[in-house]
């Protein structure tokens, strides 16, 4: 009996962190749904870093996904407010200069 008044203790804390959790989301003008967007683009956001940082020389077919993967990137960071992602503005501005380095590339080729 005492083991299971702990788990409803643990259910109610556990369903109050998130409610609150919500609730700074959408009183920070963000929704949700944006909010879970920015969490996977930073995830993102580091693979493509790590990325633009080895790679010099891409094939057409990888800059055509490098381009489409940063585009999300983008949109995404561009929903939620600068103050969440101040810590990620360097990897964000390098993965733009090479974003506009493969447009520059991919422009004057055709």
């Amino acid at each position: 009996m005492v083991i299971l008044k702990l788990i409803y203790v643990a259910i109610f804390v556990i369903f109050t962190l998130v409610v609150i959790a919500i609730m700074q989301i959408r009183m920070s003008g963000m929704k949700v749904k944006d909010f879970w967007g920015f969490i996977q683009a930073n995830e993102l956001l580091d693979r493509l870093y790590a990325f633009s940082k080895r790679c010099d020389a891409l094939t057409p077919q990888e800059q055509v996904i490098f381009l489409g993967e940063a585009e999300k990137v983008f949109n995404a960071f561009d929903k939620v407010p600068n103050a969440l992602w101040e810590e990620e503005y360097q990897k964000y501005s390098i993965v733009l200069d090479k974003y506009k380095d493969i447009r520059v590339k991919r422009w004057v080729s055709n």
